[in-house]
C-alpha cells in the first residue's frame, strides 16, 4: 500500500460527500414537483407524457396499488427485451449481422436487465446487435434505475408522512427522475466519456490491418450513452464482454475515476433527500455515516490484500502486489476501490476480474453483496434496503431500553419488523439454496473452472451476484448453460421483486401511522451509539447467513495460499 493509493481513496470518499447535499437538495425538489432549473425545458415534456398516457399527476396511490403498477411496468419492460432479442436478426441497426439470441439466455438477460442486475451470460459485442444494445439494454438501465430510486421514495414518504393512505404516484416518480435527474446528467456524461475517447457511433465494426498483415475486426457502436446510464443508474451492464476493462469502455484512469463517482452519487444522495423528507438532515448524515463505515472497512481490507499479495506469490519471487487480472493503466488501488464500489452499490461493472483477486480480496466483494448490497447500493435500493436493517436495529434498541421503538416519529411495530426480516431472509434462501444444487447437480458442477474453495466460491459468487441484483462475476464459471440460465433468472427475479414487495408494505404502514413528538426516553438516531448499532446489526445479521459459506470458500483459499504463514 502507498501513500499516493490512500490518497485516491481518500480523494473519492471526500468527493461522494461533497455531492451529496447539493444532489440531494435537487432530488428532493425534484419528486416533491418544486420548479428546478430545468423546468422552463421539461415540464411542458412532463405535462405532454401525463396527458398522453392518461395519468393524472396529482392523484397519488395507495402502497399496494404503487407496487402493481411497478410490477405490471416489469411486465412490459420483460416482453420488450425478450422480443428484440428473439427478432434480433429481422430487426435494422445490425451491422455485424447478429442471429436471433437463444431462448434461455434471452430470458436469462430480459430478467437480468428489468431487475437491475445486468448479469450477463454473453459477450455483447459478439451477439447483440446496436438495436438491441440501445432498445432493449440502455433504455431499460433508465427505467430500472428510475423505479429503484421511485421505491425508495415511496418509503421515504411512509417515514415523512402521518395518517396517510397513499405513498406516491409510481407513473409521476419514474417520469420524474428520468427526465430531470437521469437523462440530464447522462447527456452531459456521455459527452465526456467521448472525449476521454469512447465510441459512440451507428456505423460498422472497423476492420483493421495489424503491422504482421493480418486483418482484425474492432468492434465499435453506441458505447458512451450505455456506459453513461449503465454507471449512475448502477446497472453495470457492459457494451463488451471485458465490461469497464475494455478500453472502449474505460480508456482512461480519469474515466476510471469518474465512473466510480458515478456509481456512489445518486445513491449517497438519496440519503439526504431521507433527512430533508423527515425534516432533519442529520438523519440521512447518520444512515450515511454507517454506510461509509462499512465502505472504508471494505476498500482497506481489500487494497491491502491485493497490495501484499500471498506467500505463495512471494515464494515465486512475485513482489509488487496482486497485478493478475487488472489493468496496468489502472493498477491496484484503482482497481481495488472500483471492486470494492460496484459490490458496495449494485452496479456490477468491473475494471479487473474479480476471479483473479486473492481470497481474502475476492472475499470483500463477496460480503458487500451478501449484506444485500445497503452500502450506497444502487440507486434507491441501497437506501430502502439500508432502513430495513434500521427498523431492526431500532427494535433491537427498543427491546434493550424495554421501550416501543421509535424512529423519525414513527413506532416501530410488528408488522414492520416482519416485513423487515422477510425482505432481508429471501436473499439468503436464494444464494444458499442454489449454490447448494450448483455445487451437487453434474450439469452445473460441469461449468466450473477450478476444482476446491475456489470452484465453490465461483458459484457462490454467481448466485449471489444475481440474488443480490449485482451482476458482476467469478468469471471462471460459465453462466451461458440452461441450467444456470434458469436459475440465475429465478434468483435475479426474487432478489429485486421479493425485497420490493415487503418494503412497500412497510412505507404503507408507516404513512398511515401518527406522528409522535421525540420524548425523554426516544433514542436518538443521528449520533455515534446509532451509527454503531446499525453496523453491528448489519454485520450480525449479515454474518449469521454468509459465514458459514465463506468459511468453505475464500478463507479456506486463503489459509491455503499464505499456509507458509501459519507455521
Amino acid at each position: 500500500m502507498t501513500v499516493i493509493g490512500w490518497l485516491q481513496i481518500i480523494l473519492f470518499c471526500t468527493i461522494i460527500v461533497a455531492l451529496t447535499k447539493p444532489l440531494g437538495w435537487y432530488m428532493t425538489r425534484v419528486f416533491g414537483g418544486e420548479r428546478t432549473f430545468l423546468s422552463p425545458v421539461l415540464r411542458p415534456i412532463e405535462a405532454g407524457i401525463y396527458w398522453f398516457s392518461g395519468v393524472d399527476e396529482k392523484r397519488e396511490q395507495h402502497w399496494l396499488t404503487y407496487t402493481v403498477a411497478m410490477l405490471l411496468f416489469h411486465v412490459g419492460g420483460f416482453l420488450i427485451i425478450y422480443g428484440v432479442m428473439r427478432l434480433q436478426a429481422v430487426l435494422p441497426f445490425n451491422p455485424a449481422g447478429q442471429g436471433a439470441v437463444a431462448e434461455d439466455l434471452s430470458f436469462n438477460t430480459a430478467v437480468s436487465f428489468i431487475t437491475n442486475t445486468n448479469w450477463q451470460n454473453y459477450g455483447g459485442e459478439s451477439t447483440l446487435s446496436y438495436l438491441v444494445q440501445m432498445l432493449g439494454l440502455t433504455h431499460q438501465n433508465f427505467l430500472s434505475a428510475a423505479t429503484g430510486i421511485a421505491l425508495a421514495m415511496a418509503l421515504i414518504r411512509g417515514f415523512s408522512r402521518a395518517s396517510m393512505r397513499t405513498v406516491g404516484n409510481f407513473w409521476v416518480d419514474v417520469t420524474r427522475c428520468t427526465l430531470y435527474v437521469l437523462l440530464p446528467i447522462c447527456v452531459v456524461y456521455a459527452l465526456f466519456l467521448v472525449w476521454q475517447g469512447m465510441p459512440q457511433t451507428l456505423g460498422p465494426y472497423i476492420e483493421a490491418t495489424t503491422l504482421e498483415g493480418a486483418k482484425q475486426t474492432i468492434a465499435v457502436g453506441p458505447v458512451a450513452s450505455q456506459v453513461a446510464i449503465k454507471m449512475l443508474g448502477t446497472n453495470g451492464g457492459g457494451f463488451f464482454n471485458a465490461n469497464a476493462a475494455h478500453p472502449f469502455e474505460n480508456p482512461t484512469a480519469l474515466s476510471n475515476f469518474v465512473q466510480m463517482l458515478s456509481i456512489f452519487a445518486l445513491g449517497a444522495a438519496m440519503t439526504n433527500v431521507f433527512g430533508r423528507m423527515v425534516g432533519n438532515q442529520r438523519q440521512g448524515w447518520a444512515i450515511l455515516s454507517v454506510m461509509g463505515v462499512l465502505f472504508v472497512a471494505g476498500v482497506a481490507i481489500t487494497y491491502w490484500a491485493e497490495a501484499n499479495g500471498t506467500s505463495t506469490m512471494h515464494a515465486l519471487g512475485l513482489t509488487g502486489g496482486n497485478m493478475e487480472g487488472k489493468e496496468v493503466r489502472f493498477g491496484i488501488v484503482a482497481s481495488s476501490l472500483f471492486a470494492v464500489v460496484t459490490t458496495a452499490a449494485s452496479c456490477g461493472a468491473v475494471n479487473a476480474m474479480h476471479d483473479s483477486f486473492t481470497a481474502l480480496g475476492g472475499m470483500i466483494p463477496l460480503i458487500n453483496m451478501q449484506l444485500g448490497e445497503i452500502i450506497i447500493g444502487g440507486v434507491g435500493a441501497g437506501l430502502y434496503g439500508m432502513l430495513l436493517f434500521v427498523v431492526l436495529a431500532i427494535f433491537v434498541a427498543g427491546l434493550m431500553v424495554g421501550r416501543t421503538p421509535e424512529y423519525v416519529g414513527k413506532k416501530i411495530e410488528a408488522r414492520e419488523v416482519k416485513m423487515a426480516m422477510l425482505a432481508i431472509l429471501v436473499l439468503p434462501l436464494m444464494y444458499l439454496g442454489w449454490t447448494a444444487v450448483g455445487v451437487v447437480y453434474p450439469a452445473a458442477v460441469a461449468s466450473m473452472a477450478n476444482a476446491g474453495p475456489h470452484g465453490f466460491t465461483e458459484v457462490l459468487y454467481a448466485f449471489t451476484s444475481a440474488t443480490g441484483n449485482n451482476g458482476s462475476a467469478f468469471a471462471g464459471l460459465t453462466g451461458n448453460t440452461l441450467f444456470y440460465n434458469l436459475t440465475l433468472a429465478s434468483a435475479m427475479f426474487v432478489g429485486r421483486f421479493f425485497m420490493i414487495v415487503p418494503a412497500m408494505a412497510i412505507a404503507g404502514s408507516l404513512a398511515a401511522k401518527k406522528s409522535i413528538p421525540p420524548s425523554a426516553g426516544t433514542f436518538p438516531t443521528t449520533g455515534g451509539l446509532f451509527v454503531g448499532l446499525v453496523v453491528g446489526v448489519v454485520l450480525i445479521i449479515g454474518g449469521l447467513t454468509f459465514f458459514p459459506a465463506l468459511a468453505l470458500g475464500p478463507i479456506v483459499e486463503h489459509l491455503a495460499m499464505n499456509a507458509g504463514n501459519l507455521f
